[in-house]
């Protein structure tokens, strides 16, 4: 449970750093003018959607997870910290996630309005779900639902918190460092975490 609960936490904040969840908006906001209260309002609702369709798809994984410990223990206690191992191992070769909305894209919405062009972004962060978080709800359904609710409500208040802190440091003016080498590392980092991840639940279940 602790392992599980541990990468939650460390990939929720990893993803609450990644720029693609807050450097696009922050430039987006920029060049249509929005107030900075209006900036933060849409990261606020892009962040909200985002959760929505990440805990919605994690719900799912959860139930599956719990058939599966209920009915295949060994199959749960074994296979499923390898296949962890596994995703991490394809992270890792990927090296490289998460591509929402980027900042070129912005370019095409700049002539909509701003009820359309958040409309547009909430439906695109909904689908845009963080797959590798889904495979620590699957792992949470050997435990009782109330693990469930303590992770979503985890990674939810670090990546919708973590995304308004950035953007209101961003729209300061942080925007103009360079968060290349972050960006292209968060598949590296994630890999990792989830590898390890695996391996000590492997081991100690």
């Amino acid at each position: 449970m602790i392992q599980i609960f541990s990468g939650t936490l460390l990939l929720s904040i990893l993803h609450a750093l990644i720029p693609s969840h807050w450097l696009p908006i922050t430039a987006m906001g920029q060049n249509l003018k929005w107030t900075s209260k209006e900036t933060l309002l849409a990261t606020l609702y892009l962040g909200i959607a985002h959760v929505g369709g990440t805990l919605l798809l994690g719900l799912i994984f959860y139930f599956v997870g719990h058939e599966l410990d209920k009915n295949y223990t060994a199959y749960f206690e074994k296979v499923v910290p390898v296949g962890l191992i596994l995703i991490g191992i394809v992270f890792i070769y990927r090296h490289h996630t998460h591509h929402h909305f980027h900042i070129d894209e912005k370019e095409a919405l700049r002539k909509r309005s701003t009820i359309k062009i958040i409309s547009s972004l909430m439906l695109l962060m909904f689908f845009s779900p963080c797959l590798e978080v889904e495979a620590y709800f699957l792992m949470a359904g050997k435990y009782h639902i109330s693990f469930l609710v303590s992770l979503a409500t985890m990674y939810a208040i670090i990546t919708v918190g973590g995304m308004l802190l950035w953007v209101s440091i961003a729209i300061k003016g942080l925007k103009k460092t360079n968060w290349h080498k972050l960006e292209h590392n968060a598949g590296l980092i994630t890999g990792v975490i989830l590898i390890l991840t695996g391996i000590v639940t492997y081991l100690l279940d």
